[in-house]
């Protein structure tokens, strides 16, 4: 088995912190989650997120004009420039200090970066291949304090600039003589949002405590005279002081060239030598809070084209106005937290809201009233995952006690179960995999339809018990649920919900169910050191008791049942024969876990590590490896029968997360210990709370924590290309990337394209086959497949030497996912299953995640048929009726009108598409 996997895809988490962006046809969204970037098509309801990874959370995204390159700036400030084209990054930068925010002027020439209380202006990255793609132009000062947010205008020529002090500042991009700097100010406190209006120097400001004023300038855009380079300005020319000075050593240091240095003054828009400056005047201030509700003001955006200004509110209301009028088109409230962002796509239809407090995202089309996207992850750590048994499906329970389930084309939650009234513990899908069974701390064991999505079973225990752990039988009959309170096993039909045993014996909390695959026998861990195999079909009593070396975590069984997996407390995973109890290999894995060092820790990662073990085990699709996470940001893939290491995953580099290095910062350290465990009593919310003795998650009453990096699950894929893990990041997905190994299979100097392409041209189908197949490129097979005639399929199968059936049905499963060639690819999987399906089925075990990576295209293109059967059935029906109606009616001699010939034909196409499905 190839270990090839890579990461592919977060799910689980939409947004997290930062500001929104749209992309340049406005029909994606960027949404940042955590340190990754989340890309969400609108147009095509799918989501993907960027293989690149910043070191800590991202606080800032700007994209490019053209749409191509993106610039992501994380809490330290530390830049990546990534091209989107590409998924890869082209520059590492660092600006040594946390930005506010960053923005690409409209001509793509130049961006600004606002950090404390300076703006930076740097050359945008051009086309030509830097050394250093970040060249500082200019260096501008003003604000006395951090500033908060930029706008450009519709030329390049001029920006501006918002501040903590209740300022806002134009700078020239330029050196305008008439338009150095100026200084606005009118607001009573922080400037949220500064926009320009459309082709022009007038301004809105709006502050958080909901006040938009309006400036008026007396000169246009074209109105700005450009100055004299060789005589700078008394005000541009003083020598830099201070931070100034800083900067200039900083830049020296790196290896820039010297920049200009801009220093504003708040008094400093006077005329001078009888020139006529930039003046402004408020035109007029208009307050949001007129209700008396007093609510801060905590986002805003605008739109140049449609004057449409939109403004979020901390209690999640958001506001509509019509400027310059400030005419209130709607007020609407769209969740009961704190909004954190918001951004307007390019033809101002839609607008996006993010909400950092729920970890939610939402696209609002403003004209309709209606959401356009409307995404939200699990509020708290998500706890389990599992896997439909055709893999189209996945779902998650978290502490939130909330259910979702993900459909892993599109990437996105398309239904959320809230009945649980605490954290779901373990989720499992039923073997027809219409059927999603629960488990939570608040005593219930609930079932829900996929068919009605509703809640249609609950099964409760005779005494309040708290569920650990989950299982499902083959037959989907029995559920079974350990409770870690009571120590007792319970099981509940599934067809009745009626509670059927109670199994008793365990001297420990349960910790995990495993149903064999083949047999009716139910294995179950304990923290009493023993796993218990219990014959469902004898009396429920107990066949065999398995002595373990330490408490056990986790129990799985290969996918043929012949095999048991346990892992215990002390970092081992043992191997059972479940047949004869004997125990048949052990794997020690600890010094694999590589714990990392937590800032309240008071011993090292070394000495901590000791105590650490893996919590979730799961087999791979062919039963040859395991796969084991834990306490730890690694996830290690064993093989079973050479019990090594094969492989360890990173699942996170995320260094906002506790527990991620191994070593503390000794910049933190003091005489009296680390800065983490001090309270300075400040309040502002910087601080690190100590937590309890066995708090694993941080206090949540304290005003900030650092969650700690953990993976809660596993679960492989049916199909074997994929397996997901549940962590502390969100749900991450790990595929096979095949389309990018370049795999030749019995190359010789003969195959080439060309060749390919001859025998294509004579028609040997069966050889063009073979060729494309030995060079393994996937678009070059395309090609030669697509032009084999329909009547010559079975031909060709019949023909095909025995080693190229199962890479063919591969192909076609891959195939039949994304193609639009339906019928056709059907044809060549039906063809091949049925001349080769008795020497496939000898083989069974090796390509069994072929034939569910095809099931699975199959049942997703037959419900999406489907649906459309359903929805024009009664259209067609009626068209069938009214055409014989009409031939009633009309004479032997009459020809048939358009009409009647329209309808015979959406007859006619009725009965194809019934025929397809």
């Amino acid at each position: 088995m190839k270990f090839a996997y890579k990461f592919s895809n977060l799910l689980g988490a939409v947004y997290r912190r930062g500001n929104l962006t749209f992309s340049r046809d406005g029909n994606s969204v960027l949404s940042p989650v955590g340190n990754r970037l989340s890309v969400f098509d609108l147009r095509n309801n799918k989501s993907e997120t960027l293989p690149v990874s910043t070191a800590k959370n991202i606080t800032s995204v700007a994209l490019s004009p053209d749409g191509n390159l993106a610039i992501l700036v994380d809490e330290d400030g530390a830049a990546l420039l990534v091209s989107l084209v590409t998924r890869a990054v082209l520059h590492h930068f660092h600006f040594h200090k946390p930005v506010h925010s960053v923005s690409f002027s409209p001509d793509g020439r130049k961006f600004v970066v606002t950090k404390e209380n300076v703006a930076l202006m740097y050359h945008a990255p051009g086309k030509t291949h830097e050394f250093n793609a970040f060249v500082l132009d200019k260096s501008y000062y003003g604000p006395y304090d951090e500033t908060t947010c930029i706008d450009w205008t519709d030329d390049s020529k001029c920006f501006v600039v918002g501040s903590k002090d209740m300022t806002s500042w134009v700078f020239g991009a330029e050196r305008w003589t008439n338009l150095i700097y100026y200084c606005l100010g009118a607001h009573k406190d922080i400037i949220v949002g500064c926009f320009f209006e459309q082709g022009s120097l007038d301004l809105y400001t709006v502050s958080q405590d909901g006040t938009l004023c309006i400036w008026e300038s007396d000169t246009e855009l074209d109105g700005l005279l450009l100055g004299d380079r060789e005589k700078p300005e008394e005000a541009e020319s003083e020598e830099p002081q201070g931070e100034a000075a800083e900067e200039e050593e900083t830049r020296q240091e790196d290896g820039q060239p010297p920049s200009e240095v801009i220093r504003g003054k708040a008094d400093g828009n006077k005329e001078k030598d009888g020139r006529e400056n930039v003046r402004y005047k408020r035109r007029g201030k208009y307050f949001f809070n007129k209700e008396g509700d007093f609510n801060n003001l905590t986002a805003a955006a605008f739109h140049k084209k449609t004057h449409l200004l939109v403004t979020g509110f901390a209690s999640g209301i958001f506001h509509l106005h019509e400027l310059p009028e400030f005419n209130l088109i709607h007020s609407l409230s769209i969740s009961d937290q704190r909004i954190a962002a918001i951004s307007i796509n390019c033809t101002g239809d839609w607008i996006g809201f993010g909400c950092s407090g729920l970890g939610q995202l939402l696209v609002w089309e403003w004209q309709s009233e209606s959401y356009v996207f409307k995404q939200q992850g699990h509020f708290n750590n998500m706890a389990a995952l599992a896997y439909s048994p055709d893999g189209q499906y996945v779902a998650t329970g978290g502490d939130d006690g909330k259910v979702k389930v993900w459909n892993t084309n599109s990437s996105l939650c398309f239904v959320t179960f809230s009945e649980h009234s605490s954290s779901v513990t373990s989720v499992a899908f039923t073997s027809r995999g219409f059927v999603i069974v629960s488990a939570s701390l608040d005593g219930t064991v609930r079932a829900f339809d996929l068919h009605r999505y509703r809640n249609f079973r609950t099964f409760t225990s005779p005494r309040p018990a708290q569920f650990s752990c989950l299982a499902v039988d083959g037959s989907g009959e029995l559920v079974c649920a350990g409770a870690q309170d009571s120590f007792e096993i319970f099981i509940w039909s599934m067809q009745t919900g009626r509670l059927l045993e109670v199994l008793a014996g365990h001297e420990g909390p349960v910790s995990g169910l495993s149903f064999n695959p083949v047999r009716s026998i139910l294995a179950s861990s304990s923290w009493d050191r023993t796993v218990k195999l219990w014959d469902m079909a004898d009396s429920w009593q107990t066949k065999e008791t398995l002595r373990l070396t330490s408490d056990g975590l986790a129990v799985t069984h290969r996918p043929d049942g012949q095999e048991l997996a346990v892992a215990t407390l002390d970092g081992e995973i043992s191997f059972w024969n479940p047949m004869t109890a004997m125990q048949t290999g052990s794997i020690l894995g600890r010094h694999d876990l590589q714990m990392g060092r937590k800032e309240t820790d008071k011993i090292t990662a070394k000495q901590a590590a000791k105590g650490k073990s893996f919590t979730t085990l799961c087999y791979s699709a062919d039963g040859q490896s395991i796969l084991a996470g834990g306490q730890s940001k690694f996830v290690c893939i064993y093989n079973i029968k050479e019990q090594i290491l094969m492989k360890k995953f990173e699942i996170s580099c995320n260094l906002s997360l506790d527990a991620m290095e191994e070593y503390l910062d000794r910049r933190k350290m003091t005489e009296f210990g680390s800065l983490a465990l001090m309270d300075e009593g400040v309040g502002d919310g910087d601080t690190v709370a100590l937590s309890l003795p066995g708090v694993r998650k941080g206090d949540m009453s304290s005003r900030h924590f650092k969650p700690e990096i953990r993976v809660t699950s596993l679960h492989f894929s049916p199909t074997g290309r994929s397996w997901a893990a549940t962590t502390t990041e969100g749900l991450l997905i790990y595929s096979l990337d095949s389309g990018v190994v370049f795999d030749p299979f019995d190359l010789d100097l003969d195959v080439t394209p060309s060749s390919v392409r001859r025998q294509v041209r004579e028609a040997a189908w069966a050889a063009a086959i073979v060729l494309a197949f030995r060079l393994n490129e996937s678009a070059l097979t395309r090609e030669v497949l697509e032009a084999v005639p329909h009547e010559q399929i079975e031909v060709v199968c019949s023909s095909l030497p025995d080693v190229y059936v199962e890479k063919l049905l591969s192909f076609v499963a891959t195939e039949l996912e994304k193609s639009s060639h339906l019928q056709f690819y059907l044809t060549w999987a039906q063809r091949l299953l049925t001349l080769h399906g008795q020497k496939l089925k000898n083989r069974s075990g090796a390509i069994l995640p072929t034939i569910q990576a095809l099931q699975k295209s199959i049942q997703r293109h037959f419900e999406d048929l489907s649906k459309l059967c359903d929805w024009n059935i009664y259209t067609i029906r009626y068209a069938e009726a009214l055409s014989r109606q009409r031939g009633l009616k009309r004479p032997a001699a009459e020809p048939a009108s358009e009409d009647e010939v329209s309808d015979a034909m959406s007859e006619e196409s009725g009965e194809e598409v019934h025929m397809l499905t």
